[in-house]
């Protein structure tokens, strides 16, 4: 059996190390220390140092950090994209509120805003206007945000921009992740960089900022002894862990231009085989870090599936994976409104994300494309 082509693994650099020692020696192995405020300022510096950055352990919390800083509580709802990991819909119901699934468009498979302007009017008529709006950049392709911020400014509904997986993508020259009332980052074991698990939420204000840190590390009153007036949360990222993030942010442009290259191996790949389509940019308006390469199969063209491929190539040990199932059709939330048609639905049947690591080589590149054109052919 050959080595397994895995879908997006971990990819260190050696640099960690550095960082992680250095948290060790000085005995800063805690929530807060050198590392966490140093992770935070590379951050702020990658996003073009305009915002404040939070990191904690988790993209979810940070999700739930945001609905609770925008007052999101019990039989509120919440507008989210339904085309997403399920991460992006959980912490709505943390909060007890309900959340409110909407289509994606075609040209970037996120948040159509058509589909929000329709769902808004209609919650309104319905009583239900509602409290925030968290739109996702699939994949790493930013969402239309100047439509969806232009309509969210219009009812006055704040936007909550889930860009776990784009971290340096950028929407007309801006990155995303600035973009909305909050960012949210994920520094996942599978994503662009990792600190093994852990998130950040960025922020408009250093005021945002501080109340965040607060409500993270279980809002502890200002006092002596331990006295609590708020409902606060475990959420904040360990010293050890930002340690592993600060090393991993020295090599984020060579992650992006590696993941960015195997979108193109990708583009060529499939540039002679017809009935397939390669998830790319629609203009110049939008920079992917292409964090996961994704294809559309059409049967009828090409007379395969995409679960056909998928299980070629796991026969030769290369990991791929369907698109992300839309959350109105997951059980768990199988009585959530649901406004749009069935684009989410079509993209879901017919796509696949193949490996796309920054850590791939070109024997492994040769065996998947091996694979590929014999399918095909």
């Amino acid at each position: 059996m050959q080595d397994k082509i895995w879908l997006s693994s971990p990819h260190l650099s050696g640099k960690e190390l550095f960082y992680v020692k250095d948290a060790f020696e000085k005995n800063w192995v805690t929530s807060i220390g050198e590392n966490i405020d140093g992770f935070e300022q590379d951050l702020k510096k990658c996003l073009g140092n305009n915002h404040e950055l939070v990191v904690l352990n988790s993209a979810t919390s940070a999700i739930h950090l945001a609905l609770v800083m925008l007052n999101v509580t019990q039989d509120d709802e919440v507008l989210t994209s339904t085309f997403s990991f399920v991460a992006s819909a959980n912490p709505i119901t943390y909060c007890g509120a309900t959340p409110v699934f909407l289509d994606s468009e075609k040209e970037t498979w996120n948040m159509c805003p058509k589909v929000l302007q329709e769902a808004i009017e209609d919650r309104i008529q319905k009583g239900k206007k509602p409290k925030a709006i968290i739109v996702v950049h699939l994949y790493g392709m930013p969402a239309k945000m100047e439509e969806i911020n232009e309509i969210a400014a219009k009812y006055d509904i704040p936007v909550i921009e889930d860009a776990a997986e784009a971290l340096g993508s950028k929407y007309k020259k801006q990155a995303c992740g600035t973009l909305g009332n909050f960012g949210i980052l994920s520094f996942n074991g599978n994503k662009i960089i990792t600190t093994s698990g852990g998130g950040a939420l960025v922020c408009n204000t250093k005021e945002d900022k501080d109340k965040a840190v607060f409500l993270s590390t279980q809002a502890r009153d200002n006092a002596p002894h331990y006295q609590h007036s708020h409902i606060g949360y475990n959420y904040r990222m360990s010293n050890i862990t930002a340690g592993i993030g600060r090393g991993q942010m020295e090599v984020l442009p060579d992650r992006i231009e590696a993941r960015r290259k195997m979108h193109e191996f990708y583009v060529e790949l499939f540039s002679e085989i017809n009935g397939v389509d390669v998830f790319s940019e629609p203009t110049s308006d939008y920079y992917s870090n292409h964090w996961l390469s994704a294809i559309i199969i059409d049967p009828e063209i090409t007379g395969r599936n995409r679960e056909e491929l998928r299980l070629a190539l796991l026969e030769n040990n290369i990991e791929s994976r369907p698109l992300w199932k839309p959350m109105h059709l997951q059980p768990v939330f199988a009585d959530a409104p649901y406004y749009g048609e069935n684009v989410a639905e079509e993209l879901f049947n017919n796509g696949l994300c193949l490996p796309s690591g920054s850590n791939l080589s070109d024997k492994d590149r040769e065996r998947i494309a091996n694979v590929i054109k014999n399918f095909f052919n």
